[in-house]
């Protein structure tokens, strides 16, 4: 079911600040799509979903060889029967106090803060759709 990704209902957005692992679906440069499990964090206020990742990781080099305009990506989390999507256009964010933000996010989902990483940067999801059943 479609939902809107900046008001979502309050079943869907709990789902979302449960602990859950999560996919993120980018696409290759050949097209073909790259999955993996990710933690995500969700901002329906500021319209975003974000993942921490090493700067050497292949999904960021997927999204940075989008180009400017981002790439179309997917971040998808699944238990039982309750399912989630999140997608939009992802673009790759270095400054420290985005990098710091988005620690600090999934600090509060995750119940830990990840270990320092002078290469971590964040994949920003600006995001344009939304469904599951939550």
């Amino acid at each position: 079911m479609a939902t809107d990704p900046r008001n979502p209902s309050d079943s869907y957005l709990n789902f979302w600040r449960e602990y859950h692992m999560c996919t993120l679906t980018t696409p290759r440069p050949d097209g073909t799509p790259h999955v993996v499990a990710v933690g995500v964090t969700y901002d329906p206020e500021g319209g975003y979903a974000r993942v921490i990742t090493n700067k050497h990781s292949r999904k960021v080099a997927n999204v940075l060889a989008a180009g400017a305009d981002g790439a179309r990506v997917a971040v998808c989390q699944v238990d039982k029967g309750r399912w989630a999507t999140l997608e939009g256009v992802a673009h790759i964010r270095t400054e420290a106090e985005v990098v710091a933000d988005a620690v600090g996010r999934y600090a509060e989902r995750y119940g830990r803060t990840p270990a320092e990483n002078p290469d971590r940067v964040v994949i920003e999801i600006a995001l344009t759709r939304a469904m599951g059943r939550a």
